[in-house]
């Protein structure tokens, strides 16, 4: 397995990003850090991180493994291969572990071009959300060779709770895919089961705690459900990053011909969000239920009288 990894890098601090750096930087490791706004890196810089100006001065400084959490595949690829990604400057032996959601067919492309260089991808996404960032709770679904997985699993399991190796290099990325899938149909009814509610008068705080210990509780109505009756909208995970996953869930259903028509519905819903509202796509996906609350003519926060 070879020496303990002592020096990390880790590339995008957004609300996943930073609570997940903080954590590696809080357990004793060297870290480096880049971000391309490079104020979000302020609080790790007090913190002892060191702070670099580009993705190819983080490699070139040396860490053993480099963390990546960006946004979508051309983020990754750019880091990875632009003018001043890591490709250029990396050396033999580099590690990189790529948190952000991205097609698995690119991440399968990005893996053969590494490794020319003698870098090892493991493509490695994560559910869990803001909360389980903050809490090191996450699930990690990894893809990529076994011997790489084992050299990284110490390091994941100071951000993660539950760590699984699921075969070689995109079947994390599959798997997160299959994640996605699940929790857009799931929120979805968990929106229209609050909606059915609402209509015949339940209390929304009783009703999500009793279906919650049962076999319809679910992360969705236990985390979520509290906000949707609160009206509380901010983002944990936002409306257009659950529609950027959502293609990626369509692109792969595609080639295998396989139709997923709940996954299609559910997406219809967070598109009719975003195209509602100026800030649609910036809102948490809970918002999924302003299309609810549109369709039955009600707000689930207003508990004065049943619509």
């Amino acid at each position: 397995m070879g020496k303990a990894i002592t020096h990390v890098g880790y590339i995008g601090l957004g609300i996943m990003g930073k609570p997940m750096a903080g954590h590696l930087l809080a357990s004793g490791l060297q870290l480096s850090v880049w971000n391309r706004t490079r104020s979000k890196a302020a609080e790790l810089d007090s913190a002892g991180a060191l702070v670099l100006d580009s993705p190819a001065a983080m490699a070139a400084h040396g860490p053993e493994v480099i963390f990546l959490n960006v946004t979508d595949t051309p983020d990754v690829e750019a880091v990875l291969f632009g003018e001043q990604g890591i490709a250029g400057t990396a050396r033999p032996g580099l590690i990189v572990v790529d948190h952000s959601t991205i097609s698995p067919e690119a991440t399968r492309r990005f893996a053969e071009r590494l490794s020319a260089s003698g870098v090892t991808l493991l493509d490695a996404p994560v559910s869990g959300g803001d909360v389980g960032a903050r809490a090191a709770t996450l699930s990690i679904m990894v893809g990529g060779p076994a011997e790489a997985f084992a050299r990284v699993k110490p390091l994941l399991e100071i951000v993660g709770r539950s760590i699984t190796h699921l075969g070689p290099v995109g079947a994390g990325q599959t798997c997160k895919a299959c994640n996605q899938a699940a929790i857009a149909s799931a929120l979805l009814g968990v929106c229209e089961a609050m909606a059915l509610a609402r209509r015949e008068g339940l209390d929304l705080e009783k009703m999500i705690g009793v279906l919650g210990a049962g076999a319809a509780g679910s992360w969705q109505l236990n985390n979520l459900g509290p906000r949707i009756a609160g009206g509380d909208h901010a983002p944990g995970f936002m409306i257009d990053l659950m529609l950027k996953d959502l293609a990626i869930v369509a692109d792969t259903a595609r080639q295998r011909k396989l139709p997923l028509n709940g996954v299609s519905l559910a997406e219809s819903y967070f598109r009719a969000v975003a195209a509602s509202d100026p800030a649609g796509g910036r809102l948490g996906t809970q918002a999924m239920a302003k299309t609810v609350e549109r369709l039955g003519g009600f707000t689930f926060a207003d508990e004065s009288g049943v619509a």
